[in-house]
């Protein structure tokens, strides 16, 4: 009988009563400062980041090869015959490639690494369902082969309080990123198919019509299937509350999750003002 293991970085947004259920084993980015290192969801909050931010804003490095080859030794230990990775896009990180290079050190542990082309909430969505699939009684090679449909299902998007700090880390051009602020042009902001990169699906002006023109997108994903909805946000509560206040009224939604503070390494090149919706087509 398969023995499989779920894995994933701290990019993964999901609500820790879920983590714990299913076991999930989250390896940690680094926060890094010019005189200081933290561990990503160990010794640094995304509130700590966010009030810093107009002091520094930090770098991040991927996790570390040794803690993935640690995990992977522990697993060996506990009898694993199977891992599933879901992890950030490997247009934004080179996670993917450090999980499959030491992947292939443990060759009697079989391992599907799976490349979301996107980040947060689309990860730990991912990891719920498979958790449920093991629970369930499925085999590896039967999850594996059900998690790009669960990704087909997904439509992940958000936006930004400000362009600033995208700009800053590099995610969008620095010309866009100057006039959108200057006005008032507050994009919703999703990632395309076959990089796993930001892109621009709309241009809204305005902080409000922005946040109407995410739970619009639930309508228009949910005009065929009904969905259910995750929310996240960056320092942004209030904003978060409006949005799934809305969403709750739509007769095509199922369940809206407000699931909190987007990651700290999103954080770090969202900003604070961040609002992410991920609708999942039932």
């Amino acid at each position: 009988m398969d023995k499989i293991a779920l894995i994933t970085d701290s990019a993964c947004d999901i609500d820790l009563e879920t983590v714990n259920q299913y076991n999930i084993r989250i390896l940690p980015f680094k926060i890094i400062y010019s005189d200081r290192e933290y561990t990503d969801k160990v010794d640094i909050t995304p509130e700590e980041i966010y009030e810093n931010m107009n002091i520094e804003i930090p770098k991040s490095s991927l996790p570390a090869m040794e803690d993935i080859e640690r995990i992977y030794k522990k697993l060996a230990e506990e009898n694993y015959t199977h891992v599933i990775a879901v992890v950030i896009s490997s247009g934004l990180s080179g996670t993917y490639n450090a999980f499959k290079l030491v992947s292939e050190q443990f060759p009697e542990i079989k391992t599907y690494v799976y490349d979301t082309k996107s980040t947060s909430v689309c990860e730990g969505i991912i990891l719920k369902q498979c958790g449920e699939l093991i629970n369930a009684g499925k085999s590896f090679q039967e999850i594996a082969n059900q998690i790009p449909e669960m990704k087909k299902r997904m439509h992940f998007f958000f936006v930004f309080g400000t362009l600033e700090y995208a700009k800053k880390g590099g995610r969008i051009g620095k010309i866009s990123a100057t006039i959108g602020d200057f006005l008032d042009i507050k994009p919703i902001v999703g990632f395309d198919e076959d990089h796993g990169q930001c892109y621009t699906y709309a241009k809204v002006r305005g902080r409000n019509k922005s946040l109407n023109r995410l739970t619009e997108l639930g309508k228009e994903t949910a005009e065929q299937k009904q969905c259910d909805a995750y929310i996240v946000h960056g320092n942004s509560k209030e904003d978060a509350e409006k949005v799934y206040e809305q969403l709750i009224k739509l007769p095509s939604i199922k369940h809206v999750y407000l699931i909190g503070q987007i990651s700290a390494i999103v954080g770090v090149y969202s900003g604070p003002g961040t609002i992410g919706v991920c609708y999942v087509e039932q």
